[in-house]
């Protein structure tokens, strides 16, 4: 036999035999249990896969410190009052370039194409009323 499959046959009676298998309630306090980024009592979950690895590293605690005053912000702005503690955690992530690489660069490639279209448009009906008015 080869391949990937395998194939059991099963029986009548095993069909009928009741399971053994035991069923266990999930705990909400389990620290290994899969949560979200926010815990069920409302704390941060900084073993989250979505933090993508931040809140350890060379910058894990200014990631965990900006991170969490903006969860508890209750400024009118949320995070607002959380400047110092994001500044922080940039100029540490600044170091290590190469873990934390800036976005800026991808950014500003993007709306670089963006700008030249105005003018082309512009240039392109330009080109239309000189044709026109010859």
């Amino acid at each position: 036999m080869s391949g990937k499959d395998r194939i059991i046959f099963v029986t009548k009676e095993d069909h009928e035999t009741p399971s053994n298998a035991e069923l266990v309630a999930d705990d909400p306090n389990d620290p290994y249990e899969e949560h979200g980024l926010i815990l069920p009592n409302g704390d941060i979950n900084w073993n989250c896969p979505c933090l993508g690895g931040m809140a350890s590293g060379p910058c894990g605690e200014q990631f965990k410190a900006a991170f969490s005053c903006f969860h508890y912000s209750k400024e009118d702005v949320k995070g607002s009052d959380c400047v110092d503690q994001f500044r922080a955690m940039q100029e540490c992530m600044q170091k290590y370039p190469d873990l934390y690489p800036q976005e800026e660069e991808e950014e500003e490639e993007e709306e670089q194409p963006a700008d030249p279209l105005p003018e082309a448009a512009s240039e392109a009906s330009a080109t239309k009323e000189a044709a026109a008015s010859s």
